[in-house]
């Protein structure tokens, strides 16, 4: 290696460890209660707001590089519920991941609400890939797709889906892998977006603190939503189990 690849090397990975630094201050001001802004994670760094913008451009690219890294290490998180069982459980494994992302979310709420309730902007940030490359929904479609190519649960027809759904599953803009999807197949897309919806649904009230907080305690909202979900994805046979899994880590805290 040449003096030049040498001392390029080095400064990318000094800028990696900055930009690693300007998460780890982001989150630290999250679990403080703090606001996060270019001047406050520059302060905690021991730099200045101008000398961040080598890093991020602005607000926005800031939150979008945290919220970012904040997805990618929780799910790995989601990911390792989910290999607490057989490669083969593809039912349990989902359920596993999704019940994972509830007890993540109501144990660290800023967190959530940066990643999930955060509008997307438009620009790029110059570390975020775009927005169909989500850590965790890559990791969840990724699931519902196996347990489908398992199972081969009836899918929803694009024929008796509206004209705007139809348009929506032919050319998604959702984190999973489909282009290799059969437009026949294309409903699965359809199966993915409403299990996000009942998802995020439920746990966005729940970490919201909108909803009964004895039903909060129990989490049995987020059981129901599973029960209810589970004839769309051909689990109807399997929910007993499914659901016992979810209040056994529900339980656990």
């Amino acid at each position: 290696m040449t003096q030049v690849q040498t001392t390029a090397s080095r400064r990318e990975q000094q800028r990696e460890a900055n930009f690693e630094e300007i998460v780890r201050a982001s989150r630290e001001l999250l679990a403080e209660g703090a606001e996060i802004s270019l001047r406050a994670v520059a302060s905690r760094m021991g730099m200045t707001a101008p000398a961040l913008y080598r890093y991020v451009a602005n607000y926005q690219e800031l939150v979008d590089l945290v919220a970012f890294e904040i997805d990618k290490a929780a799910t790995a998180a989601f990911a390792a519920a989910a290999d607490a069982l057989p490669e083969d459980d593809y039912a349990g494994r989902l359920v596993a991941s999704a019940t994972e992302f509830r007890m993540w979310a109501l144990s660290n709420p800023r967190e959530f609400g940066l990643v999930f309730a955060n509008p997307i902007a438009e620009a790029q940030c110059v570390r975020r890939e775009l927005l169909t490359q989500n850590a965790s929904g890559h990791l969840m479609t990724g699931q519902m797709r196996a347990l489908w190519e398992h199972t081969r649960h009836p899918l929803p027809q694009l024929a008796d889906l509206p004209e705007s759904v139809r348009e929506a599953l032919l050319d998604p803009l959702i984190p999973a892998e489909v282009d290799d999807l059969a437009v026949e197949d294309r409903g699965l897309v359809w199966l993915f977006m409403q299990g996000w919806t009942m998802l995020y649904g439920v746990v966005a009230l729940e970490v919201f603190g909108h909803m009964d907080p004895r039903i909060i305690e129990s989490g049995e909202m987020f059981v129901e939503a599973f029960r209810s979900f589970a004839p769309k994805v051909g689990l109807e046979d399997d929910a007993g189990r499914l659901l016992a899994l979810a209040r056994d880590r529900i339980r656990q805290g």
